[in-house]
């Protein structure tokens, strides 16, 4: 894996994999006690809406941020605020005094501290690869650990949830960010270009950013179809919980073992471009991903044994981290680094900033229809913006050539 040349890539690999599993960890124990709790659908949305809604309104401002400040030092900070905040829900849980309202509030902190960290990481990636040609592999690489975790993370917490409670997965979360910090601390990166003396205004490098992400025909299809998947299908995940307690009559571990499945996939899927070298045929599949995606969900909607739920997970898996990968290269290829986190962000909240309220939505829908129903709907729209989106795109490289352009700095 040619990204591994860097040592400070391995480092970050490293200790982001550890923290990542303790994140999966926490994230399905948060749902599960959640719906135990509440035994309600539309808590689970609200709960999850109000962890993520944050990033739909700080993540295009952090990515100015990021673009003007030490993303090393505010890599460093972030991490140490998430971890006492994970620390601060294991305390709660194991002291007994745990309640929806603090869920939803360290939920919110956490969120905070998501938006000034997700267009920053991506960028800071670029700073700890050899160079451009690494890339591609760096991003597939970040997908295989992502999914690694998402493979190993639920499974986990489901064991140790049916065994000792989900404050052990609080806790373990807290203590896995450590590793993260460990590995940043560790590396060793040139001195931060000292800022310029006279800044622009934070909105007048927002409106540039915006400008210079929408004003380019693909960037803004990719990230338009990106939104509407993740707005409609991506939140099906919140329905979880329901769909194994209620309809497959599992608990806490056929929870973990899905979600499980899902990583599985989706797993495969970083693996496979990993591997790959070909880069002018991204857009064609980030389309064929979302309506893999799209399908899988319909499976899984009809499903009504573990095996079938288990194989549409992994379909899902497979289709969800194929399109978010091959979007994220395609930009990540065609964009100025000067405004890389700008882009970046908005990318960013193509997903996080939809999936809150597709999770609302889907929380809704659920408590009138049921799970699978709802589950059903969003398949049938990701579907129907994935054709859409192939028909724009097709139109767009016949009349202008430019989707395998290099970005020109406009």
């Amino acid at each position: 894996m040619r990204a591994f040349r860097s040592r400070n890539y391995r480092l970050y690999f490293i200790g982001q994999g550890i923290s990542l599993i303790g994140t999966w960890m926490q994230m399905l124990a948060q749902g599960w006690l959640v719906y135990r709790l509440t035994q309600s659908p539309l808590l689970l949305g609200l709960v999850s809406f109000a962890s993520q809604a944050p990033v739909m309104i700080l993540t295009p401002l952090t990515g100015v941020l990021a673009d003007r400040w030490n993303r090393y030092r505010m890599m460093i900070a972030v991490q140490v605020g998430e971890m006492t905040i994970a620390l601060a829900m294991a305390l709660l849980y194991f002291s007994g005094l745990i309640q929806i309202w603090h869920i939803v509030a360290l939920g919110m902190g956490m969120g905070i501290l998501n938006a000034i960290d997700a267009p920053n990481r991506h960028a800071f990636i670029v700073q700890i690869v050899h160079g451009s040609e690494d890339l591609p592999n760096a991003i597939a690489l970040n997908s295989a650990m992502f999914n690694s975790a998402r493979l190993v993370g639920p499974s986990l917490a489901g064991l140790l949830i049916a065994w000792a409670g989900e404050g052990v997965c609080f806790l373990l979360n807290g203590l896995s960010f450590l590793a993260i910090i460990a590995s940043l601390l560790a590396m060793r990166l040139p001195a931060h270009p000292p800022r310029p003396a006279k800044e622009r205004r934070i909105l007048t490098e927002l409106v540039e950013g915006f400008r210079y992400t929408f004003n380019s025909p693909p960037h803004r299809l990719i990230i338009i179809h990106f939104a509407w998947v993740s707005l409609v299908g991506m939140s099906f995940m919140v329905l979880m919980p329901v769909l194994a307690k209620e309809v497959l009559h599992g608990g806490a571990d056929r929870l973990g073992y899905l979600m499980g499945g899902m990583g599985t996939g989706a797993l495969v899927s970083a693996f496979i471009f990993a591997a790959r070298r070909k880069t002018d045929d991204l857009w064609q599949l980030s389309g064929y991903s979302s309506l893999l995606f799209g399908a899988s969900l319909l499976l899984l909607s009809l499903s009504r044994t573990f095996f079938s739920a288990f194989m549409a997970m992994g379909l899902a898996g497979f289709g969800m981290i194929s399109q978010m990968t091959t979007a994220n290269t395609y930009l990540q290829m065609t964009i100025a680094d000067d405004k890389r986190a700008r882009v970046m962000a908005f990318y960013l909240l193509a997903f996080f900033g939809t999936v809150p309220l597709g999770n609302l939505a889907m929380g809704a829908i659920a408590k009138a229809l049921g799970a699978p129903a709802a589950i059903r709907l969003g398949a049938v729209l990701t579907l129907a913006g994935s054709l859409l989106y192939f028909q724009r795109f097709v139109r767009l490289a016949k009349v202008s050539g430019v989707v395998a352009q290099k970005t020109v700095d406009k």
